[in-house]
Protein backbone atom coordinates (compact mmCIF):
# COMPACT_ATOMS: atom_id res chain seq x y z
CA UNK A 1 0.00 0.00 0.00
CA UNK A 2 1.48 3.36 -0.95
CA UNK A 3 0.97 6.69 0.79
CA UNK A 4 -0.79 7.59 -2.66
CA UNK A 5 -3.20 5.45 -2.43
CA UNK A 6 -4.34 5.68 1.43
CA UNK A 7 -6.73 8.37 2.54
CA UNK A 8 -8.46 9.36 5.60
CA UNK A 9 -11.59 9.99 3.19
CA UNK A 10 -12.31 9.08 -0.09
CA UNK A 11 -15.39 10.47 -1.88
CA UNK A 12 -17.06 8.81 -4.92
CA UNK A 13 -18.22 11.46 -7.34
CA UNK A 14 -17.13 14.23 -8.63
CA UNK A 15 -20.35 16.09 -8.51
CA UNK A 16 -22.62 18.22 -6.51
CA UNK A 17 -22.73 15.64 -3.54
CA UNK A 18 -18.71 15.13 -3.98
CA UNK A 19 -17.90 18.72 -3.84
CA UNK A 20 -19.69 19.40 -1.25
CA UNK A 21 -18.53 16.87 0.91
CA UNK A 22 -15.47 17.81 0.68
CA UNK A 23 -15.74 21.10 1.69
CA UNK A 24 -17.60 20.50 4.52
CA UNK A 25 -14.20 17.83 5.64
CA UNK A 26 -12.00 21.23 4.89
CA UNK A 27 -13.67 23.28 7.23
CA UNK A 28 -14.31 20.78 10.06
CA UNK A 29 -11.60 18.49 10.26
CA UNK A 30 -8.92 20.55 8.11
CA UNK A 31 -5.83 17.70 8.60
CA UNK A 32 -7.69 14.52 7.27
CA UNK A 33 -6.34 13.28 4.19
CA UNK A 34 -9.14 12.85 1.09
CA UNK A 35 -9.61 12.08 -2.38
CA UNK A 36 -12.44 12.61 -4.45
CA UNK A 37 -12.57 9.81 -6.88
CA UNK A 38 -15.22 9.73 -10.38
CA UNK A 39 -14.62 7.30 -13.72
CA UNK A 40 -14.99 10.62 -15.58
CA UNK A 41 -12.60 13.03 -16.44
CA UNK A 42 -13.90 16.39 -15.07
CA UNK A 43 -16.01 17.46 -12.27
CA UNK A 44 -20.07 18.20 -12.54
CA UNK A 45 -20.92 14.77 -12.38
CA UNK A 46 -25.14 15.17 -14.30
CA UNK A 47 -23.50 18.40 -15.21
CA UNK A 48 -20.61 17.22 -17.20
CA UNK A 49 -22.59 14.33 -18.26
CA UNK A 50 -25.92 15.63 -19.94
CA UNK A 51 -25.58 17.37 -23.01
CA UNK A 52 -29.06 17.59 -24.32
CA UNK A 53 -30.14 20.84 -25.90
CA UNK A 54 -31.74 23.15 -23.39
CA UNK A 55 -29.73 21.83 -20.45
CA UNK A 56 -30.48 23.51 -17.13
CA UNK A 57 -31.44 23.19 -13.41
CA UNK A 58 -34.87 22.03 -12.49
CA UNK A 59 -34.85 23.57 -9.20
CA UNK A 60 -33.78 27.10 -8.38
CA UNK A 61 -29.66 28.03 -8.08
CA UNK A 62 -30.26 29.89 -4.67
CA UNK A 63 -31.02 26.85 -2.95
CA UNK A 64 -29.46 24.12 -5.27
CA UNK A 65 -26.12 25.95 -5.35
CA UNK A 66 -23.88 25.77 -2.08
CA UNK A 67 -25.23 27.37 1.17
CA UNK A 68 -21.11 28.16 1.59
CA UNK A 69 -20.89 29.62 -2.22
CA UNK A 70 -24.21 31.59 -2.76
CA UNK A 71 -25.52 31.56 -6.17
CA UNK A 72 -24.85 35.55 -7.21
CA UNK A 73 -27.08 35.17 -10.99
CA UNK A 74 -30.21 37.08 -11.16
CA UNK A 75 -31.92 34.10 -12.69
CA UNK A 76 -32.74 31.42 -10.08
CA UNK A 77 -33.11 28.62 -13.37
CA UNK A 78 -29.61 28.11 -14.71
CA UNK A 79 -28.49 26.23 -17.66
CA UNK A 80 -25.96 23.32 -17.72
CA UNK A 81 -23.16 25.55 -18.95
CA UNK A 82 -23.83 28.04 -16.22
CA UNK A 83 -23.78 25.85 -13.45
CA UNK A 84 -20.51 24.05 -14.56
CA UNK A 85 -18.74 27.55 -15.01
CA UNK A 86 -19.98 27.92 -10.88
CA UNK A 87 -19.04 24.55 -9.86
CA UNK A 88 -15.52 25.44 -11.54
CA UNK A 89 -15.47 28.58 -9.50
CA UNK A 90 -16.24 26.95 -6.17
CA UNK A 91 -13.42 23.79 -6.59
CA UNK A 92 -10.92 26.46 -7.70
CA UNK A 93 -11.56 28.93 -4.84
CA UNK A 94 -11.61 26.42 -2.34
CA UNK A 95 -8.72 24.21 -3.14
CA UNK A 96 -10.99 21.29 -3.96
CA UNK A 97 -9.51 20.47 -7.44
CA UNK A 98 -6.21 19.58 -5.89
CA UNK A 99 -7.76 16.36 -4.54
CA UNK A 100 -9.32 14.47 -7.61
CA UNK A 101 -8.57 11.48 -9.09
CA UNK A 102 -10.22 11.02 -12.08
CA UNK A 103 -10.48 7.85 -14.97
CA UNK A 104 -10.82 5.57 -12.07
CA UNK A 105 -14.23 3.79 -12.09
CA UNK A 106 -15.35 2.24 -8.86
CA UNK A 107 -16.01 -1.30 -9.28
CA UNK A 108 -16.21 -2.83 -5.52
CA UNK A 109 -15.69 -1.63 -1.87
CA UNK A 110 -14.45 -3.56 0.43
CA UNK A 111 -14.18 -3.41 4.66
CA UNK A 112 -11.88 -5.47 6.14
CA UNK A 113 -12.20 -5.38 10.56
CA UNK A 114 -8.66 -6.39 10.79
CA UNK A 115 -7.17 -3.30 9.10
CA UNK A 116 -10.41 -1.23 9.77
CA UNK A 117 -9.57 -0.01 6.05
CA UNK A 118 -12.06 0.28 3.31
CA UNK A 119 -10.76 -1.07 -0.43
CA UNK A 120 -11.48 0.94 -3.43
CA UNK A 121 -11.17 -1.11 -6.45
CA UNK A 122 -10.96 0.93 -9.29
CA UNK A 123 -10.87 0.37 -13.36
CA UNK A 124 -8.23 2.80 -14.99
CA UNK A 125 -8.47 2.20 -18.66
CA UNK A 126 -8.88 -1.46 -18.11
CA UNK A 127 -6.14 -1.50 -15.18
CA UNK A 128 -7.50 -2.91 -11.90
CA UNK A 129 -6.08 -0.17 -9.51
CA UNK A 130 -6.55 -0.20 -5.52
CA UNK A 131 -7.77 3.04 -3.50
CA UNK A 132 -7.38 2.64 0.31
CA UNK A 133 -9.37 4.76 2.86
CA UNK A 134 -10.43 4.66 6.13
CA UNK A 135 -13.80 6.08 5.33
CA UNK A 136 -16.25 5.97 2.02
CA UNK A 137 -18.39 8.36 0.77
CA UNK A 138 -20.68 7.69 -1.76
CA UNK A 139 -21.64 11.31 -3.64
CA UNK A 140 -22.80 9.02 -6.78
CA UNK A 141 -26.41 10.89 -7.17
CA UNK A 142 -28.98 8.36 -7.71
CA UNK A 143 -29.49 7.30 -11.36
CA UNK A 144 -27.22 4.62 -13.56
CA UNK A 145 -24.74 6.87 -15.71
CA UNK A 146 -23.88 4.02 -18.51
CA UNK A 147 -27.56 2.65 -19.02
CA UNK A 148 -30.79 4.97 -18.93
CA UNK A 149 -34.44 3.45 -17.81
CA UNK A 150 -35.14 1.71 -21.79
CA UNK A 151 -39.17 2.03 -22.29
CA UNK A 152 -40.76 -0.59 -24.32
CA UNK A 153 -42.04 1.52 -27.76
CA UNK A 154 -43.10 -1.63 -29.88
CA UNK A 155 -41.47 -1.52 -33.64
CA UNK A 156 -38.78 1.20 -32.91
CA UNK A 157 -36.23 -0.87 -34.71
CA UNK A 158 -38.17 0.08 -37.73
CA UNK A 159 -37.53 3.85 -37.52
CA UNK A 160 -34.93 4.65 -40.29
CA UNK A 161 -34.14 8.44 -38.65
CA UNK A 162 -32.33 9.07 -35.66
CA UNK A 163 -33.04 7.47 -32.09
CA UNK A 164 -31.51 9.61 -29.42
CA UNK A 165 -31.62 9.12 -25.74
CA UNK A 166 -30.68 12.57 -23.70
CA UNK A 167 -28.55 11.30 -21.55
CA UNK A 168 -25.90 10.22 -24.55
CA UNK A 169 -26.26 12.81 -26.66
CA UNK A 170 -24.12 13.27 -29.70
CA UNK A 171 -22.31 16.80 -29.21
CA UNK A 172 -22.81 18.93 -32.39
CA UNK A 173 -26.09 17.18 -33.56
CA UNK A 174 -27.90 19.05 -36.00
CA UNK A 175 -31.51 19.03 -35.95
CA UNK A 176 -32.45 22.13 -38.01
CA UNK A 177 -35.63 21.72 -40.42
CA UNK A 178 -36.18 18.21 -39.02
CA UNK A 179 -39.50 16.70 -37.41
CA UNK A 180 -38.84 15.55 -33.93
CA UNK A 181 -40.76 13.63 -31.69
CA UNK A 182 -39.92 13.50 -27.90
CA UNK A 183 -41.45 10.54 -26.01
CA UNK A 184 -41.91 11.31 -23.00
CA UNK A 185 -43.78 14.12 -20.41
CA UNK A 186 -40.55 14.52 -17.43
CA UNK A 187 -38.56 17.35 -16.75
CA UNK A 188 -36.12 16.30 -19.57
CA UNK A 189 -38.99 16.27 -22.32
CA UNK A 190 -40.26 20.03 -21.05
CA UNK A 191 -37.10 21.38 -21.29
CA UNK A 192 -36.41 19.79 -24.94
CA UNK A 193 -39.67 21.14 -26.59
CA UNK A 194 -38.82 24.48 -26.43
CA UNK A 195 -35.00 24.39 -26.84
CA UNK A 196 -35.10 21.96 -30.40
CA UNK A 197 -38.93 24.39 -31.47
CA UNK A 198 -36.06 26.98 -32.42
CA UNK A 199 -34.43 25.02 -34.79
CA UNK A 200 -36.81 21.76 -35.70
CA UNK A 201 -39.35 21.92 -38.33
CA UNK A 202 -41.50 20.74 -35.89
CA UNK A 203 -41.56 19.40 -32.16
CA UNK A 204 -44.29 16.96 -31.48
CA UNK A 205 -44.29 16.11 -27.36
CA UNK A 206 -45.43 12.66 -27.49
CA UNK A 207 -47.20 11.54 -23.84
CA UNK A 208 -48.49 8.65 -22.18
CA UNK A 209 -49.96 10.83 -19.16
CA UNK A 210 -49.64 14.31 -18.80
CA UNK A 211 -47.33 16.16 -16.18
CA UNK A 212 -48.31 19.06 -13.93
CA UNK A 213 -45.65 21.94 -15.45
CA UNK A 214 -45.70 25.54 -13.95
CA UNK A 215 -44.02 28.35 -15.06
CA UNK A 216 -41.62 30.25 -13.51
CA UNK A 217 -41.17 34.21 -13.63
CA UNK A 218 -37.33 35.13 -13.77
CA UNK A 219 -36.48 38.67 -12.50
CA UNK A 220 -35.07 40.91 -14.76
CA UNK A 221 -33.82 43.02 -12.06
CA UNK A 222 -32.98 42.92 -8.65
CA UNK A 223 -35.43 42.73 -5.94
CA UNK A 224 -35.75 45.46 -3.14
CA UNK A 225 -33.92 43.14 -0.89
CA UNK A 226 -31.11 42.75 -3.74
CA UNK A 227 -30.68 46.95 -3.92
CA UNK A 228 -30.86 47.57 -0.42
CA UNK A 229 -28.86 44.70 1.70
CA UNK A 230 -25.48 44.64 2.18
CA UNK A 231 -24.48 41.79 -0.31
CA UNK A 232 -23.91 38.89 2.27
CA UNK A 233 -27.37 39.47 3.66
CA UNK A 234 -29.56 39.81 0.91
CA UNK A 235 -27.86 36.98 -0.45
CA UNK A 236 -28.95 35.13 2.48
CA UNK A 237 -32.23 36.65 2.55
CA UNK A 238 -32.84 35.60 -1.29
CA UNK A 239 -31.48 31.65 -0.36
CA UNK A 240 -34.15 31.79 2.35
CA UNK A 241 -37.10 33.41 0.52
CA UNK A 242 -36.32 30.54 -2.44
CA UNK A 243 -36.24 27.64 1.06
CA UNK A 244 -39.66 29.10 2.05
CA UNK A 245 -41.06 28.84 -1.65
CA UNK A 246 -40.02 25.14 -2.09
CA UNK A 247 -42.31 24.85 1.09
CA UNK A 248 -45.28 26.09 -0.19
CA UNK A 249 -45.15 24.75 -3.45
CA UNK A 250 -44.59 21.30 -1.94
CA UNK A 251 -46.89 21.60 0.83
CA UNK A 252 -50.13 23.58 -0.08
CA UNK A 253 -50.65 21.20 -2.79
CA UNK A 254 -50.30 18.29 -0.07
CA UNK A 255 -52.50 19.97 1.84
CA UNK A 256 -54.72 21.32 -0.90
CA UNK A 257 -54.44 19.13 -3.68
CA UNK A 258 -57.78 19.76 -5.78
CA UNK A 259 -57.00 23.37 -5.03
CA UNK A 260 -53.75 22.93 -6.27
CA UNK A 261 -54.72 21.36 -9.21
CA UNK A 262 -57.42 23.77 -10.21
CA UNK A 263 -54.84 26.61 -9.61
CA UNK A 264 -52.62 25.05 -11.77
CA UNK A 265 -54.95 24.05 -14.42
CA UNK A 266 -55.76 28.11 -14.76
CA UNK A 267 -52.74 28.91 -15.07
CA UNK A 268 -52.26 26.24 -17.91
CA UNK A 269 -55.04 27.33 -19.68
CA UNK A 270 -54.10 31.04 -19.53
CA UNK A 271 -50.51 30.00 -21.11
CA UNK A 272 -52.27 27.69 -23.85
CA UNK A 273 -54.38 30.52 -25.06
CA UNK A 274 -53.06 31.71 -28.42
CA UNK A 275 -52.03 28.28 -29.39
CA UNK A 276 -54.06 25.30 -30.87
CA UNK A 277 -53.22 22.93 -28.42
CA UNK A 278 -56.47 21.87 -25.68
CA UNK A 279 -55.95 22.11 -22.11
CA UNK A 280 -57.71 18.30 -21.86
CA UNK A 281 -56.68 16.07 -22.28
CA UNK A 282 -52.90 16.92 -22.81
CA UNK A 283 -52.50 18.77 -19.53
CA UNK A 284 -55.05 17.27 -16.89
CA UNK A 285 -53.09 14.63 -14.94
CA UNK A 286 -54.92 11.94 -13.36
CA UNK A 287 -52.91 12.21 -10.13
CA UNK A 288 -52.23 14.79 -7.21
CA UNK A 289 -49.87 16.90 -7.21
CA UNK A 290 -46.87 15.66 -6.14
CA UNK A 291 -47.36 12.15 -6.49
CA UNK A 292 -45.22 12.93 -9.05
CA UNK A 293 -42.46 15.78 -9.57
CA UNK A 294 -43.80 18.93 -10.66
CA UNK A 295 -41.93 20.21 -13.55
CA UNK A 296 -40.86 23.84 -13.67
CA UNK A 297 -41.03 25.91 -17.12
CA UNK A 298 -38.61 29.06 -16.98
CA UNK A 299 -40.39 32.38 -18.13
CA UNK A 300 -43.50 29.80 -19.50
CA UNK A 301 -41.07 28.91 -22.40
CA UNK A 302 -42.70 25.50 -22.95
CA UNK A 303 -46.13 27.00 -23.29
CA UNK A 304 -44.20 30.02 -25.36
CA UNK A 305 -43.36 26.92 -27.91
CA UNK A 306 -47.10 26.07 -28.39
CA UNK A 307 -48.13 29.41 -29.03
CA UNK A 308 -45.12 29.76 -31.58
CA UNK A 309 -46.75 26.97 -33.75
CA UNK A 310 -43.26 24.98 -33.49
CA UNK A 311 -44.36 22.46 -31.41
CA UNK A 312 -47.57 20.02 -30.81
CA UNK A 313 -48.54 17.18 -28.08
CA UNK A 314 -49.95 14.58 -28.60
CA UNK A 315 -51.52 12.16 -25.53
CA UNK A 316 -51.58 8.44 -26.12
CA UNK A 317 -49.99 4.89 -26.39
CA UNK A 318 -48.05 3.76 -28.77
CA UNK A 319 -49.39 1.26 -31.75
CA UNK A 320 -46.18 0.45 -33.62
CA UNK A 321 -43.13 2.70 -35.05
CA UNK A 322 -42.88 2.49 -39.06
CA UNK A 323 -39.88 3.49 -40.69
CA UNK A 324 -40.94 7.25 -41.13
CA UNK A 325 -43.48 7.76 -38.16
CA UNK A 326 -45.17 6.75 -34.74
CA UNK A 327 -48.92 5.47 -34.79
CA UNK A 328 -50.91 5.67 -31.84
CA UNK A 329 -53.59 3.48 -31.11
CA UNK A 330 -56.39 5.94 -31.48
CA UNK A 331 -54.55 5.89 -35.15
CA UNK A 332 -53.08 9.11 -35.12
CA UNK A 333 -49.78 8.94 -36.86
CA UNK A 334 -47.38 11.52 -35.80
CA UNK A 335 -44.36 12.03 -39.11
CA UNK A 336 -40.86 12.06 -37.70
CA UNK A 337 -37.02 12.01 -38.68
CA UNK A 338 -35.72 11.89 -34.94
CA UNK A 339 -37.55 10.54 -31.95
CA UNK A 340 -35.45 11.24 -28.98
CA UNK A 341 -36.75 8.84 -26.20
CA UNK A 342 -36.99 10.72 -22.65
CA UNK A 343 -38.18 8.25 -20.62
CA UNK A 344 -36.52 8.33 -17.58
CA UNK A 345 -33.50 7.53 -15.55
CA UNK A 346 -32.66 4.45 -14.28
CA UNK A 347 -32.76 5.02 -10.48
CA UNK A 348 -29.08 3.22 -8.66
CA UNK A 349 -28.25 4.58 -5.23
CA UNK A 350 -24.17 4.21 -4.43
CA UNK A 351 -23.10 3.66 -8.48
CA UNK A 352 -23.65 0.47 -8.70
CA UNK A 353 -20.58 -0.51 -6.91
CA UNK A 354 -20.39 -3.92 -5.25
CA UNK A 355 -19.97 -3.81 -1.31
CA UNK A 356 -19.10 -5.86 0.87
CA UNK A 357 -17.94 -6.18 4.71
CA UNK A 358 -15.25 -8.82 5.58
CA UNK A 359 -16.15 -10.43 1.85
CA UNK A 360 -19.95 -10.47 2.47
CA UNK A 361 -21.76 -8.93 -0.27
CA UNK A 362 -24.12 -6.54 1.30
CA UNK A 363 -27.76 -6.72 -0.65
CA UNK A 364 -29.48 -3.09 -0.84
CA UNK A 365 -32.58 -4.00 -0.18
CA UNK A 366 -32.19 -5.54 2.88
CA UNK A 367 -30.60 -2.90 4.49
CA UNK A 368 -31.70 -0.02 6.17
CA UNK A 369 -30.21 3.47 6.18
CA UNK A 370 -29.13 5.09 9.41
CA UNK A 371 -30.52 8.65 9.31
CA UNK A 372 -31.15 8.76 5.90
CA UNK A 373 -26.56 7.96 5.47
CA UNK A 374 -25.22 5.46 6.70
CA UNK A 375 -26.17 1.66 5.92
CA UNK A 376 -26.80 -1.01 8.40
CA UNK A 377 -24.30 -3.55 9.51
CA UNK A 378 -21.66 -1.36 7.15
CA UNK A 379 -18.84 0.36 8.79
CA UNK A 380 -17.06 4.16 8.12
CA UNK A 381 -19.74 4.21 4.91
CA UNK A 382 -21.66 7.15 4.54
CA UNK A 383 -24.20 7.70 1.37
CA UNK A 384 -24.91 11.26 0.55
CA UNK A 385 -28.89 11.55 -0.98
CA UNK A 386 -30.45 14.89 -1.60
CA UNK A 387 -34.11 15.63 -1.91
CA UNK A 388 -36.19 14.63 -5.32
CA UNK A 389 -38.80 17.21 -4.49
CA UNK A 390 -36.49 20.33 -2.94
CA UNK A 391 -33.54 20.65 -4.41
CA UNK A 392 -30.72 18.40 -4.38
CA UNK A 393 -28.27 20.43 -2.61
CA UNK A 394 -30.16 20.73 0.41
CA UNK A 395 -30.54 17.00 1.77
CA UNK A 396 -27.12 16.50 0.62
CA UNK A 397 -25.42 19.68 2.79
CA UNK A 398 -27.60 18.54 5.65
CA UNK A 399 -26.00 14.66 5.16
CA UNK A 400 -22.77 16.46 5.31
CA UNK A 401 -23.30 18.34 7.92
CA UNK A 402 -24.05 15.27 10.38
CA UNK A 403 -21.56 13.24 8.69
CA UNK A 404 -18.94 15.89 10.07
CA UNK A 405 -20.55 15.56 13.46
CA UNK A 406 -19.76 12.14 13.52
CA UNK A 407 -16.40 11.73 12.44
CA UNK A 408 -15.67 14.56 14.89
CA UNK A 409 -17.16 12.37 17.43
CA UNK A 410 -14.83 9.09 16.42
CA UNK A 411 -11.67 11.65 16.28
CA UNK A 412 -12.48 13.02 19.61
CA UNK A 413 -12.70 9.54 21.65
CA UNK A 414 -10.68 7.69 19.52
CA UNK A 415 -12.96 5.34 17.46
CA UNK A 416 -11.75 3.75 14.36
CA UNK A 417 -14.98 2.77 13.15
CA UNK A 418 -18.60 3.22 13.67
CA UNK A 419 -21.20 0.47 12.23
CA UNK A 420 -24.91 1.32 12.63
CA UNK A 421 -26.95 -1.73 14.27
CA UNK A 422 -30.53 -1.68 14.05
CA UNK A 423 -31.60 -2.88 17.69
CA UNK A 424 -35.78 -3.27 16.57
CA UNK A 425 -35.70 -6.37 14.55
CA UNK A 426 -39.52 -5.74 13.91
CA UNK A 427 -38.57 -1.76 12.54
CA UNK A 428 -41.46 -1.37 10.00
CA UNK A 429 -40.19 -0.21 6.28
CA UNK A 430 -41.40 3.25 4.87
CA UNK A 431 -40.98 3.95 1.05
CA UNK A 432 -38.06 5.68 0.82
CA UNK A 433 -38.66 8.09 -1.92
CA UNK A 434 -41.68 9.31 0.25
CA UNK A 435 -45.17 9.70 -2.11
CA UNK A 436 -43.56 9.85 -5.42
CA UNK A 437 -44.64 6.97 -7.47
CA UNK A 438 -43.06 8.39 -11.34
CA UNK A 439 -42.53 5.13 -13.27
CA UNK A 440 -38.41 5.36 -12.47
CA UNK A 441 -39.25 5.27 -9.04
CA UNK A 442 -41.72 2.28 -9.19
CA UNK A 443 -39.00 0.56 -12.07
CA UNK A 444 -36.07 0.78 -8.89
CA UNK A 445 -38.56 -0.06 -5.66
CA UNK A 446 -39.36 -3.02 -8.06
CA UNK A 447 -35.95 -3.83 -8.81
CA UNK A 448 -34.20 -4.01 -5.21
CA UNK A 449 -31.60 -1.22 -5.98
CA UNK A 450 -32.89 0.97 -3.03
CA UNK A 451 -32.50 0.63 0.59
CA UNK A 452 -35.04 0.86 3.66
CA UNK A 453 -35.89 3.21 5.37
CA UNK A 454 -38.08 2.51 8.71
CA UNK A 455 -40.28 4.72 10.73
CA UNK A 456 -38.80 4.90 14.24
CA UNK A 457 -35.71 6.65 15.54
CA UNK A 458 -32.47 6.90 13.33
CA UNK A 459 -34.54 4.87 11.12
CA UNK A 460 -37.08 7.27 10.18
CA UNK A 461 -37.23 8.57 6.34
CA UNK A 462 -36.44 12.20 6.00
CA UNK A 463 -39.49 14.81 6.78
CA UNK A 464 -38.80 17.86 4.83
CA UNK A 465 -35.06 20.04 4.84
CA UNK A 466 -35.49 22.07 8.31
CA UNK A 467 -36.18 19.02 10.61
CA UNK A 468 -33.25 17.59 8.52
CA UNK A 469 -30.95 20.40 9.13
CA UNK A 470 -32.03 20.19 12.89
CA UNK A 471 -31.07 16.56 13.38
CA UNK A 472 -28.03 17.42 11.27
CA UNK A 473 -26.63 19.70 14.35
CA UNK A 474 -29.00 18.28 17.32
CA UNK A 475 -29.96 14.66 16.96
CA UNK A 476 -28.44 11.65 18.31
CA UNK A 477 -25.33 10.42 16.61
CA UNK A 478 -24.70 7.21 18.93
CA UNK A 479 -27.70 5.99 18.89
CA UNK A 480 -28.02 1.95 17.28
CA UNK A 481 -24.53 2.81 16.95
CA UNK A 482 -21.43 0.70 17.38
CA UNK A 483 -18.07 2.25 17.88
CA UNK A 484 -15.05 0.28 17.66
CA UNK A 485 -11.11 1.19 19.00
CA UNK A 486 -9.33 -0.91 17.01
CA UNK A 487 -5.61 -0.46 16.90
CA UNK A 488 -4.03 -0.66 13.32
Amino acid sequence: MTTESMHDVLIIGAGISGINTAYRLQQSLPNATYAIVDGRNNWGGTWDLFKFPGIRSDSDLFTFGFSWEPWTARSPIATGESIQTYLRHCISKHGIDKHAIFQHHVVAADWSSETQLWRLETSQNGQKKYLYGRHVVLGTGYYDYEDPLAAKIPGLENFKGDVLHPQFWPEGFDYSGKKVVIIGSGATAITIVPAMAEKAAKVTMLQRSPSYVLPVPIPKEASFVEKWAPTSLARMIVRFQHIWGLYLVFFIPRWFPNWSRKFINDINKEELKGSSVPIDPHFIPKYKPWDQRVCYSPDGDFWAAFRSGKADVATGVIKTVTDTSITLESGQQLDADIIVTATGLRMRIGGGIQISVDGTQIINREKFLWRYMMIQDVPNMYAIVGYTAFSWTLGADATGILMMRLLKHLQKNGYSSVTPRCSNPNQKQSPIMGTLNSTYVTSAASSGVLFKTGTEGPWHNRVHYLQDLWRAYFASITADMEFSKVST
